[in-house]
C-alpha cells in the first residue's frame, strides 16, 4: 500500500528537504521550500503497473485522431456561461478568485442554484463544502438571495467542514452534479503539518479534489481569495493544476462587476460577463454595451467614448482625464483602469509631435464604471482626452475614437473596427474617428455613422476638437 510522507520540495529545483529551512542548499533560492506529501509506492504496485513486457500505447497520427465531443453543464445565468464557453464540463476543476468582499460566494452560490435547477428533475443535486461558514450563514445568505424556494432549497445541500479527505469521501460515494469548495484556503489534508491556507495545505487539497473530479467525471468549483501582493497561498499556486481560472474584478463599493477568464482549457480566454451586485445578488446586466457610459447633460470637455472590445462582445467605454497645472514639485500622473506606462507615452506624444504641452501639469485618467482596458485601441481616446481637458473643450457630440498611438504619433489600426462601429451606431453615436485602413481595405460602411479616418495624433485632434463656431482650435499648452 502506498505511503504518503510529509516533505519540503523546493519550487525551483525540486530537491527534497525533512524540515523546512529558509535557503534551499542546492539551488540558493529563498523562501522556496513547500511542504508536500510525497508518496512512495510499493513493490508491489509499480509490478503492478508496469508488468514484464508491456509497451505503452504508439504513436498516433493527429489526423486519425476522433475529436470527442465535451459534453457541458449550463448553470443558466448566461454570462456565467458565456466566459466558460457554453458551460461546466463535468470533470473539469474550476478556480474563482477575486479580492475578499467583491462577491464570488454570492455568484457561486448562484451557479450552484443554477446547476440544481437543471439537476434535481433527474435526481442530481450539488454539494456546497464551506469551511469559513457555519451552514446556518449559508442559508441566511441564500435567504437574502431568494434562493430556499424549490428546487434549489432541496438540491442544494451544505456540508461545513474543512476536512479534504472528508469532503472528497462524500462526493465519492455519493456521486453529486457540482461540487462547491469555498474556500480552498480554508481546506485541510491530513499528513501535513502547515497551517490551513499555507502553499502545501492548498495545493494538496486541490490535488485531492482534482482526483475526485478527474475520477468520478464531477465538476468542481473552488473559490480563492486573491490579496494584491499575490500571496503565496493565492490561486497563482492553483493555475497549473485547475482546468479554468476565473476572476472576479471591480470596484467593492461599485454596482459593477466583470468575470474573465485568464485560463479556459474548453473555451476562450477573452470574453467578459458583465454583472451588477444588488439586493437579489449578482444580476446579468442587460445591455453591456451601454453599461460603463455615463449620461451628461451636456457636452464636457475632457470626455471621449471609446468602443473597445471585450472577446466578441463590442462595449463602449467612456475615458476620462483631467488636466491641471501643476502646483510644486513634480507633475502627478495618476491613472485608473488604464496603463500608466501608456499614459506617461502619449503624454510625451502628445508633446513632441501634437503640441499639446502637459511637462507643467498634473494628469489623472479614469475608465468611467470601475472598468480594466488594457489594448492599446485605447490610445487615441485617451489621448483626445488629455488634449480636450487642457484645451477646455468638449468633443463633439456623438463622436466616438479609437486607435493605436505610434512613438512618431501615428495611427495604426486596430482589431475588430467594423463591428465596434456597428455597435456605437447601434448607440445613436453619429461620427467616429478611426485609423487609416489598409490599401487593399475599404472603409467600413456602418448606416447612420460618418467614418473619418485620420493619419496622425494632430489630424484626429483637429478632427474632434473643432471651435462650436466651425473654426480649429490653436491653443496650445492652456493658453488662448
Amino acid at each position: 500500500m502506498a505511503k504518503a510522507q510529509s516533505r519540503y520540495v523546493c519550487q525551483s529545483c525540486a530537491e527534497v528537504y525533512l524540515r523546512w529551512e529558509g535557503q534551499c542548499r542546492a539551488c540558493g533560492s529563498w523562501n522556496s521550500l513547500v511542504e508536500t506529501l510525497v508518496r512512495e509506492p510499493s513493490r508491489s504496485t509499480k509490478s503492478a503497473n508496469r508488468p514484464a513486457g508491456s509497451t505503452r500505447g504508439g504513436a498516433v497520427a493527429l489526423a486519425d485522431l476522433h475529436e470527442a465531443g465535451v459534453p457541458r453543464l449550463p448553470v443558466g445565468i448566461g454570462e456565467f456561461d458565456r466566459v466558460l464557453g457554453g458551460g461546466l464540463v463535468p470533470g473539469s476543476l474550476v478556480l474563482v478568485g477575486g479580492e475578499p468582499g467583491i462577491g464570488k460566494s454570492t455568484l457561486v452560490l448562484q451557479v450552484a442554484a443554477g446547476v440544481a435547477a437543471r439537476v434535481s428533475e433527474s435526481g442530481g443535486w450539488v454539494m456546497y463544502a464551506t469551511g469559513e461558514e457555519s451552514g446556518a450563514q449559508v442559508r441566511l445568505r441564500a435567504s437574502r438571495l431568494g434562493l430556499l424556494g424549490e428546487p434549489a432549497g432541496q438540491a442544494v445541500r451544505v456540508v461545513a467542514a474543512s476536512d479534504v479527505e472528508q469532503i472528497a469521501g462524500l462526493a465519492a460515494e455519493q456521486r453529486p452534479a457540482l461540487v462547491v469548495v469555498d474556500s480552498i484556503q480554508t481546506m485541510t489534508a491530513g499528513g501535513l503539518d502547515g497551517p490551513a491556507g499555507s502553499v502545501g495545505q492548498v495545493r494538496e487539497s486541490a490535488l485531492r479534489l482534482m482526483e475526485v473530479a478527474k475520477g468520478e467525471g464531477i465538476a468542481v468549483i473552488l473559490i480563492g481569495h486573491v490579496t494584491k501582493d499575490g500571496s503565496l497561498a493565492g490561486p497563482k499556486t492553483l493555475e497549473h493544476l485547475v482546468d479554468a481560472v476565473l476572476s472576479l474584478e471591480g470596484e467593492r463599493y461599485a454596482a459593477l462587476r466583470l468575470l474573465r477568464a485568464s485560463k479556459n482549457r474548453f473555451g476562450s480566454t477573452e470574453e467578459v460577463g458583465v454583472f451588477e451586485m444588488g439586493e437579489l445578488g449578482l444580476a446579468e446586466v442587460a445591455d453591456p454595451a451601454r453599461a460603463f457610459l455615463v449620461e451628461h447633460e451636456r457636452p464636457a470637455p475632457g470626455s471621449v467614448v471609446a468602443p473597445t472590445l471585450e472577446g466578441s462582445r463590442p462595449i463602449l467605454v467612456e475615458v476620462q482625464a483631467l488636466v491641471a497645472p501643476t502646483a510644486y514639485g513634480t507633475p502627478r500622473r495618476t491613472a485608473s483602469g488604464v496603463d500608466p506606462n501608456r499614459l506617461a507615452l502619449l503624454v510625451a506624444v502628445l508633446g513632441r509631435r501634437a503640441g499639446i504641452g502637459l511637462a507643467s501639469h498634473d494628469v489623472y485618467a479614469n475608465l468611467a464604471g470601475g472598468l480594466t482596458v488594457d489594448e492599446p485601441g485605447l490610445d487615441l481616446p485617451l489621448a483626445i482626452a488629455l488634449a480636450s481637458s487642457l484645451r477646455d473643450l468638449p468633443v463633439r457630440p456623438g463622436t466616438v475614437a479609437i486607435g493605436e498611438v505610434g512613438l512618431l504619433g501615428e495611427l495604426r489600426a486596430v482589431s475588430g473596427l467594423e463591428r465596434r462601429l456597428r455597435e456605437a451606431a447601434r448607440l445613436a453615436f453619429t461620427r467616429a474617428v478611426v485609423p487609416p485602413l489598409a490599401r487593399s481595405a475599404a472603409a467600413p460602411a456602418v448606416p447612420g455613422l460618418e467614418v473619418v479616418c485620420v493619419a496622425t495624433l494632430g489630424a484626429a485632434l483637429e478632427a474632434v476638437l473643432a471651435r462650436p463656431d466651425g473654426g480649429r482650435d490653436r491653443r496650445r499648452d492652456g493658453g488662448a
